[in-house]
């Protein structure tokens, strides 16, 4: 299991613009239908990463709690398929299912979204203001697959109550770690 750590985006950069298929729905979505009014949280996860299945239940969770106070949730796989075929498109409907997601799980089949955030692994959180300014990135918090830590969710959620109150979110945001994105290139 590689550790990979997030490339850390520079705070205040504009979301890039995407249009990719819900694996649930199968239509065509993208970021301006799915922000949200009060910030947009684009979580880059997948279906087989270690990471990403330790914390799915949190991440269903403050999708729930999240979105009735105005925060879009996207989650993203950019994984190839190809080497990796647990992370297709039908599997991803699947796991959005059995996890519960009350938000819509792209598929980006070209990698171009995930370079566009300068996403490096699952789960790689990327949130933004109203106005589409990232204001955090970073851990969903210190749990790791085996480290003992219960999942709290908490570096991220005290960046999403920080966003809605109002008040300034820390600069010093700790990177995620996970598995890096399999790149269909190998050029990362």
């Amino acid at each position: 299991m590689a550790r990979t750590p997030s490339n850390m985006l520079p705070l205040g950069t504009l979301a890039p613009e995407f249009s990719l298929m819900d694996t649930v729905t199968g239509k065509t979505l993208n970021l301006q239908t799915l922000k949200g009014d009060q910030g947009t949280l684009v979580m880059f996860i997948c279906n087989h990463c270690p990471f990403v299945k330790h914390v799915n239940p949190e991440l269903a969770k403050l999708g729930k709690e999240y979105q009735e106070k105005g925060i879009g949730f996207i989650a993203i796989s950019s994984n190839d398929v190809e080497n990796y075929p647990e992370d297709a498109p039908h599997l991803m409907k699947e796991v959005a299912k059995q996890e519960g997601y009350t938000f819509p799980y792209l598929y980006d089949e070209t990698q171009e979204v995930a370079k566009a955030y300068d996403a490096a692994c699952t789960p790689d959180f990327f949130l933004f203001n109203e106005d589409l300014e990232l204001v955090y990135r970073g851990q969903l918090d210190d749990s790791r697959p085996g480290n003992g830590i219960p999942v709290t969710g908490r570096d991220l959620r005290n960046a999403m109550d920080a966003l809605l109150e109002g008040k300034p979110i820390g600069e010093d945001q700790k990177p995620s770690i996970g598995c890096n994105i399999k790149w269909a290139d190998n050029r990362h």
